[in-house]
């Protein structure tokens, strides 16, 4: 109390209410702060209560924000024909309560880190999204409301996949639409028919992937690591980007990896040597091709989101983890071997 006297506070007639001196103000934007005119300063802390405030929703019907020649913001009430310095939304400010921001670990889930989202707004699609990685963010999107596609080459599996997320939620919105990256031809089909829903696109993620594939073309003329992993969305993003750009703002998320670290696509003189993306069969190693389509994911993301963020596209790529147990290994005993000595001590997104 002996504070409050000094600072001149002590006669006030509630907590809120502002000592002399003292002025409240607020921003373009609804934030409010305070004026000391006897020590020209201002703060964004209530100089008694030392919290902070915005004012709720937009302003009254009939009224206008506006701004004279010096910058100062002002109000025009144009029912009454006034104008005035004071926010009108100020006798209905409410406190900022600053929530801090929950860490996620390790052991996080798609659905703890979506909790309280609402994307019944938003149209998704999901490469690979029939087991694995891509499942669980599928399942994850469409019980937080949004419209998931779920693209994929075996329509079996994608149907079921489908059917385990509606059992969970009835009112889920969850389609399946064919989608082989092994085929440039099934790419060009799968845009086509996305389009013909006349549907909007908000996000797209390109999942899905092989590892440890033995040697062997596409009918394309491509090795399919490259082609399934890379080359593949690459056509799918260019074909869907006019859609992306009229979904504004919209977002496209590359799952790369941490191998893409263990490679480079440089001949042994240090150039750019691009037939390493596609190497004949006796140059052939599955892992490094699989680093190799990762990197490529990598610079891909890294120069899409630089031409495509001025149209309100944000592109992301990330690693989804190490050492993540999904189907993704299956083509390689040793590396099966691997993963499931580690199961234990890692998630597990085999479906």
């Amino acid at each position: 109390m002996a504070a409050l006297k000094y600072a001149g506070m002590e006669d006030t007639d509630s907590e809120d209410e502002l000592p002399p001196g003292w002025e409240e103000r607020s921003t373009k934007d609804g934030w409010v702060y305070y004026a000391n005119h006897e020590e020209m300063k201002t703060q964004w802390e209530h100089p008694k209560t030392g919290k902070k405030k915005r004012c709720a929703g937009a302003l009254p019907y009939g009224w206008e924000q506006e701004t004279d020649d010096k910058g100062q913001i002002f109000y025009v009430d144009h029912i009454n024909k006034r104008k005035t310095y004071f926010d009108p939304r100020q006798a209905f400010t409410v406190e900022d309560m600053q929530v801090k921001p929950k860490r996620y670990d390790g052991n996080t889930g798609a659905l703890e880190i979506l909790h309280g989202q609402d994307l019944s707004d938003k149209v998704i699609i999901v490469t690979g999204a029939n087991s694995g990685i891509g499942f669980e963010t599928a399942r994850s999107f469409a019980l937080h409301g949004a419209h998931v596609i779920l693209a994929c080459r075996n329509q079996s599996r994608a149907s079921k996949a489908a059917s385990l997320i509606m059992g969970e939620w009835s009112k889920a919105r969850v389609e399946v639409l064919p989608l082989d990256l092994a085929s440039l031809r099934s790419v060009r089909q799968f845009a086509e028919l996305f389009k013909a829903t006349k549907l909007p696109l908000h996000v797209l993620v390109c999942n899905a992937a092989v590892c440890s594939q033995p040697w062997r073309l596409t009918e394309d003329g491509f090795e399919s690591t490259f082609q399934i992993c890379h080359l593949g969305h690459f056509l799918l993003v260019q074909l869907l980007q006019d859609v992306l750009r009229l979904s504004a703002p919209a977002r496209v998320v590359v799952v790369s990896s941490e191998s893409h670290r263990f490679t480079d696509l440089l001949d042994s003189c240090g150039n750019l040597d691009l037939d390493l993306l596609s190497p004949p069969q006796k140059n052939y190693w599955s892992l490094l091709a699989y680093n190799r389509a990762k990197l490529c994911n990598l610079l891909f993301s890294s120069e899409l989101h630089r031409r495509m963020s001025p149209h309100g596209i944000c592109c992301n790529a990330l690693h989804p983890g190490n050492m993540m147990f999904t189907s993704i290994h299956r083509s390689w005993w040793l590396l099966t071997l691997l993963f499931s000595l580690a199961r234990p001590f890692t998630k597990s997104m085999a479906k």
